[in-house]
């Protein structure tokens, strides 16, 4: 996962290689993600549904 703090972005490379663009996520959130003890679980549970997304790959 990456961030990009002055658009918003936050990119996420899953496993099968396919890379998703979550869009205006605050940078709080994205703090928040990298200190839980499970990435997977808080992106499927505060981020996915709550935010715009875009394939990118």
């Amino acid at each position: 996962m990456s961030y990009d703090a002055d658009l918003r972005r936050l990119r996420i490379v899953y496993v099968s290689g396919n890379v998703y663009d979550y869009l205006d996520v605050p940078p709080s959130v994205y703090d928040a993600m990298k200190t839980s003890g499970s990435k997977g679980t808080f992106l499927n549970t505060k981020i996915k549904g709550q935010y715009k997304f875009q394939k990118v790959k």
